[in-house]
């Protein structure tokens, strides 16, 4: 620099020579090297073997579309004739692939989204709970990033929709366009690179009125949203040394875990708008357009017709009660959860709109789970017979008390004879004696299985002279006055003789 400004100075070569120092040769070169750009500098090209060999190069980086390997390509120039290095053949075939893909690269323009416009949701391997894999839905609206991590039991249409409502329902609105992947429950199939979009989506957009698209098979570019959202959820939430989380004990534990992680993601400044999602969300509620009140039934699971008889419904071979007041109607089946907090839940649709009206852990076939509140009081069986009368006999037998029932019941079932004059007998001596203890000898006598002629009334004159001696005592003992066994009193003089005895001889 001091060079070039001693010869701005003095416009010669030689004086900036004599100022700086240095001969005016130097002073010639850098001027020179000023006025043609730096072009002076570059190293001057020299042939190269390779370099009638460059066409078979491109063409073969032509036909493998960049992905030639180096080694390969010197392997085929030397059966060629090429003599050349193979760390030549490396630089050759790595400016040429630079080249290749220099006029193929894919430009991104920037999305300038707008409000209410676009939502994206895709799927994430999610963690394992009770050895079972679960699965991460992950939604994201795009102008202002708010994201939506659910876990879900898998990728069917009910737990995908039921996941799409829940995600509106928290955004407070619907969006105008929905961008997803061409998964089974979208797309059914591709004509001429056209999806044909499921019938059961097509009845769901028309319920929350939005658009469904989907992007490219096979080009995760044109819903990156989604994808970066994914990548993150699943770094954050699925075990792995890096994030030292611990396996999840149960689904309700992922479930916390999906919400805690939202609610630090939505609550942080992003990294392009600067802004938390949530705050730009209460924005963009303006231009979503409302939720439906009632959920698109599909979101409840899968149709099941309640008999007419019992209310009980079969899903995935296992049976599950449901109100008696269903009988005869259409009701939902879907599952929620996993692992040992896996349940069946039953949705039912009436004017009032979808009420959940039972909810079952895992049934096994063979097992049915049933809920006795969804049952009525049940009629008495066949094997429930209560004595019911249909003389004045036996009508004013069976007033005795239950006693008596108990007692017609044990002893028909022993086969008791004469039956009949039996009970006559019970009704004089209820006329004799006092009615409840006549009942209460029947039960004694029914438990006891005494059915003999005369055992009614040896019940009763025992039990009744027992009253007499012992008024309210429930056993029978015998006092001292009445008792025939030796006393003890004898015993107690026993040895005093002989010792009186012995004292009157020493005396004398």
């Amino acid at each position: 620099m001091e060079i070039l400004d001693a010869y701005d100075l003095t416009g010669s070569l030689r004086d900036a020579g004599e100022l700086v120092g240095c001969s005016h040769h130097t002073v010639k070169h850098y001027v020179e090297r000023r006025a043609a750009g730096g072009v002076l500098d570059r190293a001057a090209a020299r042939p190269q073997l390779i370099d009638e060999y460059l066409p078979k190069v491109e063409e073969w980086v032509e036909r493998s579309q960049g992905k030639v390997r180096a080694d390969v390509a010197h392997e085929k120039l030397v059966a060629l004739g090429y003599t050349g290095s193979e760390r030549t053949t490396r630089r050759a075939v790595a400016t040429v692939k630079q080249a290749y893909r220099a006029g193929r690269v894919r430009v991104h323009r920037p999305w300038v989204t707008e409000p209410g416009m676009w939502l994206q949701y895709d799927y994430g391997d999610g963690p394992v709970v009770d050895g079972v894999k679960t699965v991460l839905f992950v939604a994201w609206l795009a102008w202002s990033r708010f994201r939506v991590v659910l876990p879900i039991r898998d990728k069917t249409m009910p737990s995908v929709f039921a996941a799409l409502d829940v995600a509106f329902r928290r955004l407070g609105g619907v969006p105008t366009y929905v961008l997803t992947d061409n998964e089974k429950t979208v797309t059914v199939e591709h004509i001429a690179g056209i999806p044909v979009r499921n019938p059961q989506l097509v009845a769901f957009a028309e319920h929350y009125s939005v658009v469904v698209h989907t992007c490219v098979p096979a080009d995760p570019a044109s819903k990156g949203g989604t994808e970066s959202s994914v990548k993150i959820s699943k770094a954050d939430l699925v075990p792995k040394d890096t994030n030292l989380r611990e396996a999840y004990a149960s689904f309700a534990e992922l479930e916390a875990a999906c919400e805690a992680f939202c609610e630090k993601v939505n609550t942080r400044p992003h990294r392009i708008t600067k802004r938390p999602p949530v705050e730009m969300l209460a924005e963009e509620r303006a231009r979503l357009h409302p939720v439906p009140t009632m959920p698109h039934t599909v979101a409840f699971g899968t149709t099941r017709a309640v008999p007419a008889n019992t209310p009980m419904v079969t899903f995935e071979s296992g049976q599950y009660s449901v109100p008696h007041t269903l009988l005869g109607a259409m009701v939902w089946v879907r599952v929620h959860g996993r692992g040992a907090d896996e349940q069946v839940v039953i949705t039912h649709v009436d004017h009032d709109g979808p009420v959940e009206v039972a909810r079952h852990h895992r049934a096994t076939p063979g097992t049915p789970k049933i809920s006795e509140e969804h049952f009525p009081p049940q009629p008495e069986g066949p094997l429930e017979r209560r004595p019911r009368p249909r003389t004045a006999a036996e009508a004013e037998f069976l007033d005795l008390g239950e006693g008596a029932a108990l007692w017609l019941t044990e002893a028909a079932a022993a086969g008791t004879p004469r039956m009949r004059v039996k009970m006559s007998e019970a009704l004089a001596l209820a006329k004799l004696f006092d009615p409840v203890e006549v009942d209460w000898a029947l039960g004694h006598a029914a438990v006891h299985g005494r059915f003999a002629e005369a055992d009614l009334s040896s019940i009763l004159d025992h039990h009744h002279g027992r009253g007499a001696r012992r008024p309210g005592s429930g056993e029978h003992r015998a006092s001292e006055d009445s008792s025939l066994t030796q006393g003890t009193a004898a015993w107690a003089r026993l040895g005093q003789h002989a010792a009186d005895d012995a004292g009157d001889e020493v005396t004398r």
